[in-house]
């Protein structure tokens, strides 16, 4: 019966642990930056880790010909590539987290939250 106790305290410690160590990978991915791009990088969007919005650049040339509808659909790309490396960057910190241990269901979780690995091709 003790022994379960032991386990018990031990189980809570390496949650505290594990709690210092998630907002240790909050604060490394809000520093951290990607790039994502559209058009041969006629339209950029940086972004932390997180995926928080930092940065958004046109280039010249597509505001000096002023085509709305391409913009618009180049900002959604851009938009589209910086979320999925973000994403990819999340994925990877909490996998360092775990020690690259593949937790069931936190793939599916992450997802739910709108933080799994997005669709690969960027």
């Amino acid at each position: 019966m003790f022994k379960g106790i032991g386990n018990l305290a031990s189980m809570f410690r390496n949650m505290q642990d594990m709690g210092g160590k998630m907002e240790q990978i909050t604060e490394t991915l809000k520093s951290a930056r990607v790039t994502g791009a559209a058009g041969g990088e006629l339209v950029k969007v940086e972004a932390n880790g997180l995926g928080q919005v930092l940065k958004i650049s046109i280039d010249q040339v597509l505001r000096e010909d002023a085509d709305w509808e391409m913009i618009q659909d180049l900002l959604v790309a851009a938009f589209n590539d910086v979320t999925t490396k973000a994403k990819e960057k999340h994925v990877a910190a909490m996998s360092e987290l775990t020690g690259g241990f593949d937790l069931p269901g936190l793939g599916d979780a992450l997802n739910r939250m709108g933080m799994g690995p997005g669709p690969s091709g960027s």
